[in-house]
């Protein structure tokens, strides 16, 4: 177990903003856990069923982005598609609110539809024709294409830096599976996808907020410390099944042995924030998926969400220090 101590951005123009977030994480590593919570629509159920189990609020709310992708095939998508798009649009008007009014901290998630080739839910490998492994290659159709996606989301996540707002930006995430286009060519190909969003977004469009968070276990698929602050994983134990996941924060840190922030960026039950305080395993923050993951009893009860968010290890909005 690694405690993290002075943590430098990747980024040397990073923002004060940036550099005060991550010396929270720093000095809060070991000593308590953020509370986070993943929202995909604009009403926020989420949010608002744990207020109203717990009375309290996460620290960190998570945005989806998907309906901000440039390329949706609204004419080839089924209704299932189409009604999580509409219902994501405009969800950038939650975040700015969270981020202005609240003062909590956000990440963003882009479920990306690919940049050309996608019909229904195109961000998935097995609709879409796009090839990853093209798009790494410099001249070709595909790459010109990502470019020109990454430039609109460039654009957005600018709008916050002008704000001086940090953003917990969590690119090609589960990149060790192939479900999604950006991981269905291996590792080595996200591995270089996302390393020309960082070239691109910090030499080019001079982003300056981004906390740059890496999303897979893999050793052989790690993007390099150079480019990133954090490192994380997804994970989805079984229901009810509340630990310290001691044995998956072992298996994240072999991926450098650089002392990295840690945290879970996605879960979809919660951990035992009494195990956690007193193993003291340095996750950072945990994100709970959206819908029946936070909304029902079916993977965490009421009594075990409640028990969590009154731990004094948890660190929910109320807890949070204002950082930017």
């Amino acid at each position: 177990m690694t405690i993290v101590n002075n943590v430098i951005p990747c980024n040397p123009n990073a923002s004060g903003e940036v550099r005060a977030v991550l010396n929270y994480l720093s000095d809060l590593s070991g000593k308590g856990i953020i509370t986070g919570q993943h929202t995909q629509t604009t009403v926020q159920k989420e949010l608002r069923y744990i207020e109203d189990v717990t009375g309290k609020l996460p620290a960190l709310c998570g945005f989806e982005l998907l309906a901000y992708s440039p390329n949706i095939n609204y004419e080839d998508s089924t209704e299932a598609c189409l009604l999580e798009v509409e219902e994501n649009k405009n969800t950038l008007d939650n975040a700015w609110d969270w981020v202005l009014n609240k003062k909590g901290l956000a990440t963003f998630t882009w479920h990306w539809f690919s940049p050309f080739g996608s019909r229904d839910k195109g961000f998935y490998a097995e609709n879409t024709t796009f090839d990853a492994s093209r798009a790494i290659i410099e001249g070709t159709e595909e790459y010109k294409a990502m470019l020109s996606d990454m430039d609109v989301m460039g654009g957005i996540l600018k709008e916050f830096e002008v704000k001086n707002v940090p953003i917990l930006w969590r690119p090609f995430h589960e990149s060790e599976g192939t479900w999604f286009w950006w991981g269905s060519k291996g590792p080595e190909v996200a591995k270089q996808l996302y390393r020309i969003m960082y070239d691109r977004y910090t030499n080019v469009h001079k982003l300056k907020n981004l906390i740059w968070v890496w999303n897979s276990p893999l050793p052989e698929g790690y993007v390099g410390d150079d480019v990133a602050d954090v490192i994380s994983r997804d994970l989805y134990p079984p229901k009810y099944q509340h630990t310290d996941l001691n044995k998956e924060y072992d298996e994240l840190v072999q991926i450098t042995p650089t002392p990295k922030p840690v945290a879970l960026g996605e879960i979809g039950v919660i951990p035992s924030i009494q195990q956690l305080s007193e193993t003291k395993i340095p996750w950072l923050w945990f994100m709970i998926w959206s819908n029946d993951f936070c909304t029902t009893e079916e993977w965490t009860t009421k009594e075990e969400l409640y028990k969590a968010y009154n731990h004094d290890y948890a660190i929910t909005l109320d807890k949070l220090p204002k950082l930017y």
